[in-house]
């Protein structure tokens, strides 16, 4: 067990140098660190620039708030200065006995700081080489991009989310950071491939997920749409193009969903909100017609919905028809569901005279369990025990910190 109280996960034995910031490398890692990986968070000087953020009212040592410490649960912080050649020196060390790099930097800038892929590849040829960009890298497809900055809302906007999310006239942003998160999940799914195929080969690879390209990936609906049926797909509101009740109602205190596109739910349905003339109704009997006349469908339903509260609709449809309430985080709390599954289970926080909550991983498995394996580092604060680990003698540590390469 460590000291979160797991077994070894999944990827024990495999350890990652984490040179990423912000939301998408971070989170890709905090998913590697759920399972098992060791983690190593190399940070600027002044850290990581989440750390501010959501930073909890009564902290004595703010050292991070919720943002940092939701993706970098269980990580080992190291501060060095990559401009330095110290710092530079210090991190090819540390590559020469890792199995991964992850960064997140704009094109051109590790090459600068002579951490290019190549120049780990020499250092250890088994190492798996990932980074996350906006448009991608240049070694695996030259973008016109290349050069751009990037944030979530870009990739969402060029990649297509918001083509189809809204109300018609009208794109939006999903409210998660779709951008950035399903990117770090693709680039964790990568490296383990890469490190499964380092295993058997003994060689690494070079890996980049592009934000674009996710958002792309994620957006499958419109490639077919238009390839297939010639349309552009618009923002659609909470419906869907081609399933009907496939929508979001309202109730007397928020919405509930209600998913009943299949000609038995569609019957079902009807029966369970007692009206069996819709249910022998032959113009919305067949999931094409409903389809065709869906603002109907929607009109009867919402009729029933609107008299109801959440609690009361979901009473009547629950386990029966695809269905279920809008929940805030509120709701989320409350719900046994939650509880059992583990989704929000707590941590330490320096600073607080209690633990936080963080998200748990959805990822269950019954030998090498996935979660939180430890709080987020404060900053720098492994920086002595991993430098000894990398063979640094305590005399070549203090000339570092003397010259400001770590902290």
């Amino acid at each position: 067990m460590n000291s979160a109280g797991l077994p070894p996960g999944a990827l024990d034995g495999v350890r990652v140098i984490d040179l990423t910031q912000m939301l998408s490398g971070p989170y890709c890692t905090m998913l590697l660190r759920d399972l098992g990986a060791d983690v190593v968070k190399v940070e600027p000087l002044d850290g990581d620039p989440t750390r501010a953020n959501a930073l909890a009212p009564g902290d004595t040592v703010r050292s991070y708030g919720g943002y940092f410490q939701s993706i970098n649960r269980g990580k080992r912080s190291v501060a060095i200065d990559l401009k330095t050649a110290a710092g530079r020196d210090i991190v090819l060390r540390l590559a020469r006995d890792a199995d991964v790099i992850v960064e997140n930097y704009k094109v051109g800038v590790m090459e600068r700081f002579g951490l290019s892929y190549e120049a780990v590849q020499t250092a250890n040829p088994r190492i798996v080489y990932a980074c996350i960009r906006g448009f991608g890298d240049p070694r695996t497809g030259e973008s016109p991009y290349a050069e751009w900055p990037a944030f979530d809302v870009v990739a969402q906007a060029m990649g297509g989310i918001m083509s189809m999310t809204g109300r018609p006239g009208e794109p939006m942003r999903a409210g998660p950071a779709l951008g950035d998160i399903v990117p770090g999940m693709m680039t964790a799914l990568g490296i383990v491939a890469a490190v499964y195929s380092a295993s058997r080969t003994g060689r690494g690879q070079f890996l980049d997920v592009a934000m674009y390209d996710t958002v792309l990936a994620l957006c499958e609906q419109i490639v077919y749409r238009y390839y297939y049926l010639g349309e552009v797909t618009e923002p659609s509101g909470n419906a869907h193009p081609f399933l009907c009740p496939f929508d979001v109602f309202p109730t007397s205190d928020g919405a509930v969903t209600i998913a009943a596109p299949l000609d038995h739910l569609w019957h079902r349905l009807c029966l369970l909100i007692d009206r069996p003339d819709l249910a022998g109704d032959d113009s919305l009997a067949r999931a094409a017609s409903r389809v065709r006349n869906a603002p109907r469908v929607r009109e009867e339903l919402t009729r029933w919905t609107s008299t109801r509260t959440k609690a009361e609709v979901v009473a009547v449809l629950g386990g029966k028809i695809p269905c279920g309430p809008a929940n805030n985080i509120l709701d989320i709390i409350a719900d046994p569901h939650v509880a059992i599954r583990g989704m929000l289970p707590e941590i330490g926080q320096p600073g607080l005279d209690h633990p936080v909550r963080v998200p748990g991983s959805p990822i269950k498995m019954t030998e090498t369990p996935a979660g939180p394996r430890g709080r987020g580092p404060l900053l720098g604060e492994h920086t002595d025990a991993v430098l000894a680990e990398a063979g640094f003698t305590p005399a070549e540590v203090a000339a570092f910190r003397a010259g400001h390469a770590i902290r």
